[in-house]
């Protein structure tokens, strides 16, 4: 420990100085800022969830507040809003903050109001990754992969830069976060980080021509469905040609909302179809489980379930 940069004392070499107040930059600041954001919201009336701690619930009877922290920017919504402007008023005296107004961009993400509620997707973010990955004028293709990944050729000729393959597909991956078709596909990929072939990169650049063609896909969330937690699983049996291990998917549904998808391949090799399909239906399972899971970290079982 050393005396920083500009901020030396010549008549006491060997002090130190005392941080008294986090600055922002350092690593923890983020520990000190969420701490006392928190603190807040909890003498305010808010519960922190269980299962994420970036999520905040109000609840006093009828009246319901949530909010999403992701370090210095958050979403407030509700059902009453002069509740809401009494909490942003009350944020006002503790923090300087800025009122957006409706939500239309998050995170990269898009938000659209739509007739019947919302619709999400990653538009400016799909077109600044094809201009990093040199692709903003490639054709567009109308798979993400080839339809018999077994008959690729070229596995045996490393990719010179891993690295650059490394974040193209680390940039793929945050678009699954609207695009549950791209699941599969990224999931393949990142199989292959660790030595990525030169046919590797030939499949993440097939990816990303799919990508181009289909920019302006997202999500839809429809107001006023029922709250039927519905999962639907699929799995092969020993799709890994080289592991001889299987890759199962799923995906769960809120009413006709879908709200979570999944791709993985097991950790251990299936000794039939059967216990391969066992395996998805059960991570549908923990998956349903864990949506269901209340702030307190409680488990409500009022709604429907039904795993497929």
């Amino acid at each position: 420990m050393i005396q920083p940069p500009c901020f030396e004392d010549p008549d006491k070499p060997d002090y130190v100085c005392k941080l008294k107040k986090a600055s922002y930059g350092l690593k923890q600041a983020p520990r000190a800022w969420f701490d006392k954001f928190s603190l807040f919201l909890i003498d305010f009336g808010f519960v922190c969830s269980f299962p994420d701690p970036s999520l905040f619930v109000y609840h006093r009877g009828s009246l319901v507040i949530y909010l999403l922290l992701y370090l210095d920017d958050m979403i407030v919504t509700g059902n009453n809003e002069v509740l809401i402007q009494s909490l942003l008023k009350s944020l006002n005296t503790q923090f300087r903050m800025k009122d957006m107004g409706e939500v239309h961009y998050f995170l990269g993400i898009q938000i659209h109001r739509v007739q019947d509620g919302l619709f999400m997707n990653q538009e400016k973010y799909t077109q600044d990754l094809l201009i990093t990955a040199g692709m903003a004028d490639c054709a567009p293709m109308p798979t993400p992969l080839p339809l018999k990944l077994d008959n690729v050729s070229g596995q045996d000729a490393l990719f010179s830069d891993p690295s650059y393959f490394r974040t193209l597909a680390g940039e793929l991956q945050y678009l699954t976060i609207t695009r549950p078709d791209l699941q599969f596909s990224v999931n393949y990929i990142f199989q292959r980080m660790h030595m990525p072939s030169q046919e590797d990169f030939s499949l993440l650049k097939c990816i990303l021509r799919y990508v181009k063609g289909t920019y302006n896909m997202g999500i839809s969330m429809t107001a006023g469905t029922d709250s039927t937690l519905l999962s639907y699983s699929d799995s092969d049996w020993a799709g890994c040609k080289a592991t001889r291990r299987s890759t199962g998917g799923l995906c769960t549904l809120l009413g006709s909302n879908v709200i979570s998808w999944s791709t993985k391949r097991h950790d251990t090799v299936s000794k039939s179809s059967t216990e391969t399909e066992y395996r998805t239906m059960s991570e549908a399972a923990s998956e349903i489980v864990w949506l269901q899971t209340s702030g307190d970290g409680s488990s409500t079982t009022d709604s429907p379930v039904a795993v497929v």
